[in-house]
């Protein structure tokens, strides 16, 4: 992301908000289209990302890293819990198409605590007029968040959750990038005149919109370059490694933000796992994600 298209205070001109969302959309089209091997861990980490600012809007106080403890330390089968469902419903957004028939909606509107009704049934087709008018992607995914808080004011993270897929579908992405969520709290959605918030569907939203999406992928860029390196050296490291099973957890590597440090595979035992994921850190390809001396989580 170049530097001239970050938002470095804030933004009171449309045209100003408008310019550093194309930049940044672009910068963000290059990335998604080049199609790395790592895009899906990637997009993983974005969706955690967004999970834990959604979390924070629900009035919940679970972090990035207690997200990423219960949702991958957690018993198979095992209810991942209020904030875990929300998890879940970026985790999908993450690794899905970007087509939002009844199923989809209902499905997330499920794990993010919602009731069903009617006017939620109504927004598929919403969703796709909306993306029909051909507006500039910014402009798309603020009018679907103004169309959820319009039916539904308690159903934000739906709202937020929907813009994702919006902006995918009108930038042609075949899966949505995790990102506005995760500036839903932040400044640009700062009123300017006073200390409030600038709301769906009010003066300014669509500004702000803008302005939310350049900072949101400048961070999605950042971690994109964080992730990168490790990857490569990843690759790179591959045919040095001789543990059975150790091509299918360098896949599960680029796909997912993290893996279990006690993995088990039809190919590989706890023990060897273990024993796998010390040598690639040893390499510098992967790095421990938790902190902890057990119950170690490791990712890109």
């Amino acid at each position: 992301m170049p530097g001239w298209a970050v938002p470095r205070g804030p933004v009171t001109s449309d045209v100003e908000a408008a310019f550093l969302a194309g930049a940044a959309l672009n910068s963000l089209d290059n990335l998604v289209r080049s199609d790395p091997l790592w895009i899906g861990a990637w997009r993983q980490r974005l969706a955690l990302k967004c999970a834990a600012a959604a979390v924070a809007l629900a009035g919940r106080t679970e972090t990035e890293a207690q997200l990423r403890d219960a949702w991958h330390l957690r018993q198979p089968g095992a209810e991942p819990g209020p904030a875990g469902n929300i998890f879940a419903a970026w985790r999908r957004m993450a690794a899905r198409s970007t087509v939002v028939d009844a199923a989809a909606l209902r499905a997330a509107v499920d794990l993010l605590g919602l009731r069903w009704s009617e006017d939620l049934a109504a927004l598929p087709e919403r969703l796709d007029d909306i993306v029909r008018t051909g507006r500039p992607a910014p402009l798309v995914a603020a009018a679907i968040v103004t169309e959820v808080q319009r039916c539904r004011p308690e159903a934000s993270l739906l709202g937020w959750w929907l813009a994702d897929q919006a902006l995918a579908r009108r930038m042609r992405w075949p899966v949505a990038v995790p990102l506005l969520a995760m500036q839903a709290r932040g400044s640009a959605f700062r009123s300017l005149s006073d200390r409030g918030r600038i709301r769906p569907g009010g003066e300014g939203f669509e500004r702000a919109s803008c302005v939310a999406l350049a900072l949101a992928a400048t961070e999605a860029c950042r971690i994109a370059g964080d992730i990168a390196p490790r990857a490569a050296r990843l690759i790179e490291v591959a045919p040095k490694l001789r543990a059975k099973g150790a091509g299918e957890v360098i896949q599960f590597l680029l796909d997912d933000d993290a893996i279990s440090g006690t993995l088990q595979t039809k190919s590989l035992t706890r023990w060897g796992s273990r024993r796998l994921f010390e040598r690639l850190t040893a390499l510098g390809a992967v790095r421990e994600l938790s902190g902890r001396a057990s119950f170690r989580l490791y990712g890109l």
